[in-house]
């Protein structure tokens, strides 16, 4: 009988570990007229004022401004955003190295991305057909195909949630009825210790450490160019909530390749180990 290859899933976070900015900052906050510094400022002040969620207080002032500014928001508007998106070196070649190097391994390598940004924006960025699956936020859109309300918001929670359905193969945002069934271990489809969690900040850490705590592997990504960011890397790597941390470089010299290399090699014998424990 053929033995099906291991799925090893990379999901990342997207706004500052694929990205060196937030995914509204190309393209959206410019058309409203406002900096991102004033942008994030007033988003802010709505959450702190009304103690609200501040991915929902982001969206609230996405759709008020856009409002205000005449400016039309639908999934088709949001995908041209996405397409100015910028992007860390070497992330366009990265899915096709890494996919090569998980084949001539005897793996098989599946990307997803896990953000509180917006999905339809991720859509319609340059990378978007590397992803087996986005979850990420969305809009509620009308009859006229306009946005109206928040449908989906992704806090660190939802994050959560998220990696259990990538476990179980589900592709659902909406679901909540299967991810929370009890399923066998050998029914999952990807197994935690088969997963390599990329994220850089605040919203990642839960994800970060149940990857970590079931086996997994979790990477804190940072931007050199920033200095602080390498100091919350090292901060989460202290604390354990993370196994790795690397600099946001993904060319095929970078050491985020020979990590993630590495990474599928163990993953790879281990696999081998467990199916020689079973010898009878």
């Amino acid at each position: 009988m053929m033995r099906r290859k291991p799925i090893i899933a990379l999901i990342y976070d997207f706004d500052g570990t694929l990205s060196p900015g937030n995914m509204q900052e190309f393209g959206f906050i410019q058309a409203i007229g406002k900096t991102p510094e004033e942008f994030w400022a007033a988003s802010d002040g709505i959450a702190r004022g009304q103690d609200a969620s501040n991915i929902l207080a982001y969206m609230k002032l996405m759709y008020d401004e856009a409002h205000r500014s005449g400016i039309r928001l639908t999934r088709e508007d949001f995908r041209r955003y996405g397409a100015d998106i910028k992007l860390f070196e070497g992330v366009r070649e990265w899915f096709r190295n890494v996919n090569a190097y998980g084949t001539s391994h005897g793996v098989t390598v599946e990307h997803y991305i896990n953000s509180s940004g917006l999905k339809e924006i991720i859509e319609g960025s340059p990378i978007a057909k590397e992803f087996k699956h986005i979850f990420a936020g969305s809009f509620i859109y009308d009859e006229r195909g306009e946005a109206e309300w928040p449908g989906i918001a992704v806090d660190f929670t939802a994050k959560t949630q998220f990696l259990f359905k990538i476990q179980k193969g589900i592709f659902s945002s909406r679901d909540a009825k299967k991810v929370n069934e009890s399923w066998a271990d050998d029914a999952k489809r990807i197994p935690f210790t088969n997963m390599i969690y990329f994220g850089d900040g605040e919203t990642d850490i839960p994800s970060m450490k149940i990857v970590n705590m079931f086996g997994g592997n979790a990477i804190a990504v940072f931007n050199p160019a920033i200095p602080h960011k390498r100091e919350v890397a090292q901060k989460l790597l202290k604390q354990g909530r993370v196994n790795f941390i690397t600099p946001a470089n993904y060319g095929k010299d970078s050491r985020t390749f020979r990590l993630v290399s590495a990474i599928i090699d163990k993953i790879k014998i281990d696999n081998e180990l467990k199916l020689l424990s079973r010898y009878k």
